[in-house]
């Protein structure tokens, strides 16, 4: 490991030559720590001595970044806090450089390679948001479509932003729509989209090459597959020792109330009113964007049997459901419905939509239903009664043949 070499005044240079400006520095700390700053040179004055004598004295100022390292990281997390904390300050360091020449000289001068996967990683290390599973999944596909792409296998493992261009961002579109059913395509474009546009609100990318790109969806159609009442019967009546019963629980109350996943694993004892049986939480999807996120469900016994009771007075603030990973519970499952004999596609998501086609297949009404299920509109409930149109027909086309002459 090279020796640090440190100032009179316990500060080290980090980053930056001869001109550059600012240089990134750092100055140890007493409690083990290292405060990273950057030191602006603003050129020089002159300044009398006390015997008399005039010279130059460098103007510099400090602009603390409020990131810290570790002097003599120990652990495996304490070298990837550095990491993190170093590849923060060295970008902000070029941003404040990019601005002085901008102000001063009114230009930007090109800013350095960058490798576009390197920096959607970047994205998705720093994302806090719950659709981070649909963020990452959207990075392993464009991966995959760099991969499969004849076109543009040679930036499997590079790519600078100036190659994400239109054709590459239409051709990453077709590519989704090939592999991903219904709305899923038009979800991940989504999120990568939103990456895109963050490059280019940090100078990473110059233009947007993904402007007037959309992957169009029918938002009335629903193209997930759905359990019938007579199917969830057989899920029920299924018994497995081996399965997860908080997994099995979980899903069943989806089927019964509507919930998405990302709803139900967050649910505590205390969004059960048990006097009242009414179930009250927010929606994750819509939470501080709508005025119906709020959701109230009535609870019968079935489903309070499915809740159960919190382990004591004191615990109302227990999850529900502990659930263990997404991956884990849909191959959870997928097992589960293979074993009770049924020939479908499931996804979680399809528990959502099961619920809706059954309570409306059974009479009731579509503005209820879009209350159950958070909905700010009949837009996206209008879907469901399409899907029981098309199973009328379905059913009517079952019938044997009429002979009528």
């Amino acid at each position: 490991m090279a020796t640090k070499k440190f100032r009179m005044n316990n500060t080290r240079l980090i980053e930056g030559g001869t001109g550059d400006n600012p240089k990134l520095m750092a100055q140890a700390l007493s409690d083990g720590h290292e405060s990273l700053f950057l030191e602006y040179y603003l050129g020089y004055t002159f300044v009398e001595s006390k015997n008399g004598k005039t010279y130059k004295k460098a103007i510099r100022e400090c602009e603390r970044l409020g990131l810290f390292l570790w002097q003599a990281p120990r652990t495996p997390l304490e070298r990837q806090s550095n990491k993190d904390a170093l590849d923060l300050a060295k970008k902000i360091r070029f941003e404040r450089g990019q601005e002085l020449l901008e102000r001063g000289r009114g230009y930007r001068v090109k800013k350095e390679a960058v490798n576009f996967l390197d920096f959607f990683q970047t994205y998705i290390d720093r994302y806090t948001k719950k659709d981070i599973r649909m963020v990452k999944l959207a990075f392993s596909r464009f991966r995959d479509f760099l991969r499969d792409t004849p076109e543009y296998n040679k930036y499997i493992k590079r790519v600078k932003p100036e190659q994400l261009n239109r054709d590459m961002m239409l051709a990453f579109s077709e590519y989704l729509q090939s592999r991903s059913r219904g709305e899923g395509a038009n979800s991940l474009f989504a999120r990568f989209k939103k990456v895109i546009k963050y490059a280019v609100e940090h100078d990473i990318i110059a233009k947007n090459p993904c402007s007037g790109i959309v992957i169009k969806t029918d938002i009335h159609q629903l193209k997930k597959e759905i359990l019938s009442l007579d199917e969830i019967n057989q899920l029920v009546a299924f018994h497995d020792e081996r399965q997860n019963h908080d997994i099995r629980r979980a899903f069943l109350f989806c089927l019964f109330t509507g919930l998405r996943f990302c709803d139900v694993k967050d649910l505590t004892f205390a969004n059960v009113d048990f006097a009242n049986r009414l179930l009250r939480f927010e929606q994750s999807k819509t939470k501080g964007h709508s005025s119906s996120s709020g959701v109230v469900i009535p609870l019968d016994e079935g489903r309070l049997r499915l809740i159960g009771e919190p382990p004591s007075p004191e615990s109302r603030g227990a999850v529900i459901f502990p659930l263990p990973s997404y991956t884990m519970c849909l191959k959870s499952v997928n097992r589960w419905v293979k074993n009770a004999g049924i020939n479908k596609h499931i996804s979680w998501h399809c528990a959502r939509h099961s619920f809706a086609v059954n309570v409306l297949n059974n009479g009731a009404n579509i503005k209820t239903v879009a209350s159950l299920l958070g909905h700010s509109g009949l837009q996206h409930t209008q879907k469901y009664t399409r899907a029981i149109d098309s199973l009328k027909q379905e059913a009517i086309e079952s019938l044997p043949a009429l002979n009528i002459e």
